[in-house]
């Protein structure tokens, strides 16, 4: 069943980052209580930052959580684009720096050179995750899930059974690796992280009807679960 997801209004981007990072600590540290382990999956960009070094400073038993990514670009930790680095940088410091980190890049040229060995890393993550937080951008993609991109297809086809997408698409200056639509919904805690009022109208467009591969984010919003996706946005 799809149901309308919860939208959470917030002040200020500080606000909005301490009541998600409180959110999160709490669904990591029930699941590390119920079964002694966690995943969490984040995004990359510039709009969480302020969340990751919020959820950095909760004292969580970290060394329960893995910490992987929703996307990723083909590029290593020593380029500025990197997620991995961003992650690092502003999330595992502090407590959180215990956590255990799965990153998708590895070192070949590109991604389709190792898509075997990354399918296998993403397979052996348990499912369903705890928590995965996506952001989306103001063309409406969501992961790298973006509009025109080559393997759209099959990264939100809802029936896949493989874990990654190797994606190109004209707004994404490198390659991405990617989650799949199913492992991303699969998860106990799902939130989207937007801030700024063009974000918003973006989202509230995505709620219309329309073409999901015009605005990718849609395959996400419509996709059937048990829980609400909860929408965090501040101004």
């Amino acid at each position: 069943m799809t149901l309308s997801p919860a939208f959470h209004s917030y002040g200020s981007s500080e606000d909005l980052a301490e009541a998600l990072a409180a959110g999160v600590a709490a669904v990591l540290a029930g699941a590390i209580a119920t079964r002694g382990a966690a995943t969490l999956a984040v995004s990359g960009g510039s709009t969480p930052k302020r969340f990751l070094e919020r959820l950095a400073e909760t004292e969580i038993d970290w060394g329960c959580v893995t910490v992987t990514l929703v996307d990723e670009r083909w590029v290593p930790e020593t380029d500025e684009r990197s997620n991995a680095a961003m992650v690092r940088r502003h999330l595992l410091t502090g407590h959180a720096a215990r956590a255990q980190f799965l990153p998708f890049y590895l070192e070949a040229p590109a991604p389709e050179d190792v898509a075997d060995e990354l399918r296998m890393r993403f397979l052996r993550l348990a499912r369903p995750f705890d928590v995965t937080v996506l952001g989306m951008g103001a063309d409406g993609h969501t992961a790298s899930f973006f509009p025109g991109a080559d393997h759209l297809d099959r990264a939100i086809d809802p029936d896949t059974d493989e874990p990654v997408a190797l994606i190109r698409a004209p707004a994404a200056v490198e390659p991405r690796v990617t989650l799949t639509l199913p492992l991303i919904v699969d998860t106990r805690f799902l939130a989207l992280h937007i801030e700024g009022d063009e974000k918003l109208a973006v989202y509230e467009a995505a709620l219309q009807p329309g073409p999901v591969d015009k605005m990718p984010v849609r395959a996400v919003l419509r996709a059937p679960r048990d829980e609400l996706l909860a929408v965090f946005w501040a101004p």
